[in-house]
């Protein structure tokens, strides 16, 4: 087990193995699954909260730990967070921003409800698309800024991009306001979607 555990990419197809495993057991004493809508929709979810972990947890990350302690942290050590930790982080960032957009689309598609939560339900009127459409706003505001913003000026702050050292500082600052940003509509982005799936 400890050498499992000392490699994150045998964790993680550990993980996934004992997944599938808890999959063949729920599926022999459930009498099997009927592989319908319902089915890929619950896959979808699972994917969908996944990757919404990974893109939230890294967006507190660079907000409540990283951003507030740089100022804490020696000059000669800055290099191991800007050139090693930060990409390697803003990569698991912008790809899970991304791809729980994408899940929670095909989610809301699969459901039958994309297009009402798109437009707020406002020729329907069910208030559970309103509260989600809300919520799904939100997060492809905050995944736009991850894509169109925050990517690109941190590729100039990190030095990814080379740049004047003005452009740099700047970048870095506009990088830091806009996921603020992000954290500041996370809270909220969360909150429509929890909400949604248990008041209405």
């Amino acid at each position: 087990m400890i050498k499992i555990l000392s490699s994150l990419s045998k964790t993680i197809h550990f993980s996934f193995a004992l997944t599938i495993l808890l999959f063949l057991v729920l599926f022999f004493f459930n009498g099997g699954f009927v592989f319908d809508t319902l089915f890929w929709s619950s896959i979808c979810r699972f994917l969908h909260v996944s990757v919404a972990i990974m893109w939230i947890g890294l967006l507190w990350y660079f907000n409540f730990i990283q951003i507030p302690n740089m100022s804490q942290i020696p000059d000669e050590q800055k290099p191991a967070i800007s050139k090693v930790i930060a990409p390697a982080a803003l990569f698991y960032f912008r790809w899970a921003a991304l791809l729980t957009i994408l899940s929670g689309s095909i989610l809301a598609l699969l459901n039958g409800y994309l297009y009402d939560a798109m437009t707020l339900s406002i020729s329907s009127g069910i208030p559970k698309h309103t509260v989600i459409g809300i919520g799904m706003w939100l997060g492809v505001i905050m995944a736009f800024n991850v894509w169109f913003i925050i990517w690109p000026n941190q590729k100039r702050a990190l030095g990814i991009v080379e740049c004047e050292q003005e452009i740099k500082t700047k970048s870095a600052r506009i990088a830091m306001l806009t996921s603020r940003t992000n954290t500041l509509l996370s809270i909220p982005m969360l909150f429509t979607m929890v909400i949604a799936q248990n008041l209405y």
